[in-house]
């Protein structure tokens, strides 16, 4: 049977789920290049030949679990916007330690991978587009001049002033100057938001979903 017209396994299979599971520990604790058939089944407990029921190719598998993490990041995003501190719930996304060093990985992997590389750019600019809307509102919300801070400008320096520190720390194991730049971050944030409230408080105000594991 050609590999076109092989059948695919569902994605919403409990199997499938386990598979990228199985890939994104693997990735996170030795590096995409660790993400092979064999070692993704090994670890979720199954046979090498379920992968490929499942994706048809290796880089089908990494499209997929890249597409579910963006997914998780919108849905996160949209939960941190709708909190009773947003600037919290935003920073805090921000310095997400799994999922920075996932998106690292996927930047190594899209430079030999056309395919991640145009799927990896797309759910960025998903995401900066959502982060924008969110700073446009929040800006708005406590009547911030937005020609002197514009809402791009806000969403580009979060992310990257978190990014970075999360990848010194990560990859060079260095943190010079990042209790300084955490601390004037949330200087600024509790200027505008007051003291982080409790994440109990939080839920008493706003309900918020439990984060779905990966």
């Amino acid at each position: 049977m050609s590999t076109t017209a092989r059948r695919i396994g569902t994605e919403t299979s409990k199997t499938r789920s386990a598979l990228l599971d199985a890939a994104e520990g693997l990735m996170l604790e030795e590096g995409y290049a660790a993400v092979t058939s064999r070692r993704t089944a090994a670890r979720a407990g199954l046979k090498p030949q379920l992968v490929h029921y499942y994706f048809r190719t290796m880089d089908d598998l990494f499209l997929a679990l890249l597409r579910r993490r963006a997914d998780q990041g919108l849905e996160r995003q949209a939960r941190a916007l709708d909190s009773a501190q947003p600037l919290w719930s935003l920073w805090d996304l921000s310095l997400d330690l799994r999922g920075t060093s996932l998106t690292m990985e996927f930047t190594a992997l899209a430079n030999h991978r056309k395919a991640i590389q145009a799927e990896l750019s797309a759910s960025a600019e998903r995401y900066r587009a959502g982060l924008l809307e969110a700073f446009r509102m929040v800006l708005a919300r406590y009547e911030i001049d937005q020609t002197q801070f514009p809402p791009m400008v806000c969403a580009v320096l979060l992310t990257s002033i978190s990014t970075f520190l999360v990848i010194e720390q990560a990859t060079l194991g260095m943190s010079t100057g990042h209790a300084e730049t955490v601390a004037f971050v949330e200087d600024l944030v509790r200027h505008l938001e007051g003291e982080r409230l409790p994440a109990a408080d939080i839920a008493s105000v706003l309900p918020i979903k439990p984060e779905r594991q990966p």
